[in-house]
């Protein structure tokens, strides 16, 4: 016998009060969920991003608990706007479940989103989205952001003579994601099997903790240039050389203990910025910007020949991309 209930047996009203309840209220929401949208106070420039999470290609079930899978949602998201420069007041959260997804699962969705926000960008809360049936379940977010009357930092603007520098982890997700394919591939995770750094890193694959607050110290500092480092270092400091029109010559020596994982690996949602002048305080010099040559990316000066950046379509289905 069924002992809760399944989204199909409540009204579109009863789900939406039994996530409202559990969402918070953003500090700079003159109007929030209730109404036909929600309305905002801004002091500056409006950031606006979207992610989409859809169970196969981005997350497993066996593997993301509701409460981890609205985590992070909110917070890849949040992370785009911190690399902006920005603050992130507010997450409009679209949901789209099967009839026979436990209500509880929603509840802990609504669990992880608040609690993101309440530690990763306090004052950021869900003012609204949509719900409807789906034979996936599919969690697509927008995150809101203010520059606080700054300009907001792009891709486009470092200059050869800049420290690149980054701020949070690297290669941990996509390590964390390795263990869960080679450990649990098809069970839910058993992290009282895992060496502590091994049980770290299945928690930032499943639940990233970005350095949003940095976004904004960096910005102030004077950031020439900053961006998301969610697919690999190697990838995003291509689009970032890209954009500028300029080379990045990363140090191995300073990307930790495991540089190839550093290099290649994706998810940890890490700060990559330059800077003409010396980084702030929670950023780590880990190269120089070059005059444009024929690589975009060096490292110790030489091309890198090595597999770098995560690819959805290719990696989420294995290590070996089948």
């Amino acid at each position: 016998m069924r002992s809760e209930p399944l989204v199909g047996d409540l009204s579109e009203k009863e789900i939406l009060a039994r996530i409202s309840e559990r969402t918070g209220r953003a500090e700079n929401a003159l109007v929030g969920p209730g109404d036909d949208a929600a309305v905002l106070r801004v002091t500056g420039s409006l950031i606006a991003t979207t992610d989409t999470l859809i169970e196969g290609p981005d997350f497993r079930s066996e593997w993301s608990d509701g409460y981890s899978l609205g985590w992070k949602a909110a917070a890849v998201n949040l992370s785009d706007v911190a690399a902006m420069g920005g603050r992130p007041t507010a997450l409009l959260v679209a949901l789209a479940m099967p009839n026979d997804t436990p209500v509880s699962r929603v509840e802990r969705i609504a669990d992880g989103l608040r609690e993101a926000c309440e530690r990763l960008a306090p004052g950021c809360a869900v003012v609204g989205g949509d719900l409807t049936q789906s034979s996936v379940l599919t969690l697509a977010v927008t995150a809101l952001g203010d520059t606080g009357g700054r300009a907001p930092v792009l891709r486009s603007g470092a200059r050869p003579g800049d420290t690149v520098a980054i701020a949070g982890e690297m290669g941990v997700a996509a390590r964390g994601l390795g263990i869960l394919f080679e450990r649990f591939d098809g069970t839910a995770p058993d992290l009282s099997r895992l060496t502590p750094a091994e049980r770290h890193a299945v928690e930032r694959q499943l639940r990233p903790v970005p350095p949003l607050g940095l976004g904004v110290a960096a910005a102030e500092a004077g950031a020439s240039a900053m961006m998301d480092v969610s697919d690999g270092l190697v990838l995003d400091a291509t689009r970032l050389a890209e954009a500028s029109a300029v080379t990045l010559d990363l140090d191995s020596g300073a990307l930790g203990p495991d540089p190839q994982g550093a290099l290649g690996g994706g998810e940890d949602h890490a700060l990559l910025a330059t800077f003409a002048g010396e980084p702030p305080e929670g950023f780590r010099p880990i190269g120089r910007v070059l005059a444009p040559g024929a690589a975009r990316v060096l490292v110790d000066g030489a091309p890198f020949d090595g597999r770098g950046g995560w690819d959805p379509y290719r990696d989420w289905a294995g290590p070996s991309g089948s």
